[in-house]
């Protein structure tokens, strides 16, 4: 049986090995922003040979993470800087995702405009300051508004989602929403209050991280940014 974080050997490629891994294992106890998959060359603790990819609750992104991956880890091993090689891995991984026909799902083909709307799965819970917390379709998402949008996010963030809403990934298991809405309504709550993005991140994650390690303490802080 293989030891945490791996769960399941995939595919090899060549001299790489592609693991599915869990991240909510990862996020807990090695590095709070290890997000939808990793390569050595961002993440050093990732063997060289390694392609990691977490755990995905809900629909098949796998061989959009692998195409993406793949570009990554062969650009990196050359000395080229992570700035550089991301935006390459992104343009083959859309290319993929168009393929797949996500984008026309989402424009009619072409004929409408995407709609952040149309990525809502369910309404988790409309709080008392009139925040709409979605479940979203996270595949639609990236295939449509942001390649790199992961975990969570919210109208202070991203011009697609529309005002007053702030949206929770679908790839994220039940067991680790929690986590994740913490550190959501945290960062908004505080870039509501004029605070930069970088400064409110930063403090959401320290919180989400400490809520990780007590988890006796996640509903205590949940209450404080108004959930319930």
């Amino acid at each position: 049986m293989a030891k945490r974080p791996y769960l399941e050997k995939i595919e090899e490629l060549g001299d790489l090995q592609v693991w599915i891994v869990d991240g909510s294992y990862i996020r807990s106890h090695k590095d709070e922003e290890f997000t939808n998959f990793g390569q050595h060359y961002r993440y050093p603790y990732i063997p060289t040979n390694e392609l990691w990819i977490d755990r995905e609750a809900k629909h098949d992104e796998q061989q959009f993470f692998i195409d993406h991956l793949l570009v990554e880890h062969r650009l990196m091993a050359k000395g080229v800087p992570y700035e550089k090689a991301l935006p390459a891995a992104d343009r083959r991984e859309r290319k993929e995702r168009r393929r797949a026909g996500d984008v026309g799902r989402l424009t009619h083909h072409g004929e409408t405009l995407p709609d952040g709307k149309d990525v809502h799965e369910r309404l988790w819970q409309k709080l008392k300051n009139g925040i709409s917390v979605w479940i979203v379709n996270g595949r639609l998402v990236r295939s449509v508004f942001d390649i790199d949008f992961t975990e969570g996010g919210h109208d202070y963030i991203y011009e697609f989602v529309p005002e007053n809403e702030l949206w929770i990934d679908d790839a994220i298991e039940e067991s680790e929403r929690g986590y994740v809405l913490l550190h959501e309504l945290h960062e908004r709550n505080h870039m509501a209050k004029g605070w930069p993005y970088d400064k409110a991140h930063a403090e959401s994650s320290r919180l989400e991280y400490r809520c990780r390690h007590h988890p006796d303490e996640l509903h205590e802080a949940l209450t404080a940014e108004g959930w319930g």
